[in-house]
């Protein structure tokens, strides 16, 4: 009883109505991670799938290669460090630090485990350069799915309106990043199904790992005044 008491009204990141579906989701996103990578270890061409959809993507206009070029800004570090400076610094005026942490460690993470991934995967793109999975693509994923939970616990929103935001906020950041990365050549469609899958596989990860530390954190320092407040009662009798 005592314990359910502590924890009631705490601002959890992972908001209870999207926690279930995107802890499954994340779990089926990393085996994805991990089937692409088998299925791509140490190629240095596309594949079937991959020729197709960039055929597609390279109809688009030179008009479209600014706007790529503008999407994969959001990606390189200055525009990244802007982006979470920027959630970072909204946070901290909301006077949520929890979800300042959330902001760096899930973006962070979610970059991190791109790059451990590449050698290990090898493969290539336009000789030797690493391709799987694309680190912009898990950036921008990762920061979009950070935002829409964060906007789904301070809404207070229900398990469909949660749903829906999170969802549309991943999908229209990591497909407009994904088409950007293909558009310029920079990665394979599959690379940034890689890197949208490693976001989804990671921030609720870390959404949790973050919640459950600060929780520990608020336990320890209520087990610490309760005596202090207990003494105190007992000279004030």
């Amino acid at each position: 009883m005592l314990r359910d008491c502590r924890t009631a009204g705490r601002p959890d990141l992972l908001h209870s109505s999207v926690r279930a579906w995107l802890g499954s989701i994340a779990v089926l996103a990393a085996l994805v991670v991990v089937a692409l990578g088998l299925l791509y270890a140490g190629v240095g061409e596309p594949g079937a799938v991959d020729a197709r959809l960039s055929a597609l993507v390279d109809r688009a206009g030179p008009t479209w290669r600014h706007v790529a070029l503008a999407t994969d800004f959001l990606g390189e570090p200055l525009g990244a460090a802007a982006l979470v400076a920027a959630a970072v610094t909204g946070c901290l005026a909301l006077r949520s630090p929890r979800a300042a942490v959330l902001v760096v460690a899930a973006t962070g993470i979610s970059v991190g485990a791109t790059k451990l991934l590449k050698p290990v995967v090898a493969r290539t793109i336009h000789g030797e350069n690493l391709s799987f999975p694309s680190g912009h693509t898990a950036f921008l994923t990762a920061f979009a799915l950070v935002v829409a939970l964060l906007a789904t616990g301070r809404l207070g929103l229900g398990r469909p309106a949660g749903t829906a935001l999170v969802l549309t906020a991943a999908l229209l950041a990591g497909g407009a990043m994904g088409w950007a990365q293909v558009l310029l050549g920079a990665h394979y469609p599959t690379d940034t199904l890689g890197g949208f899958c490693t976001a989804l596989a990671v921030v609720p990860a870390t959404a949790w790992l973050v919640d459950r530390t600060a929780d520990r954190r608020t336990e320890r320092n209520t087990d610490r005044a309760e005596p202090k407040a207990d003494a105190g009662r007992r000279q004030g009798r």
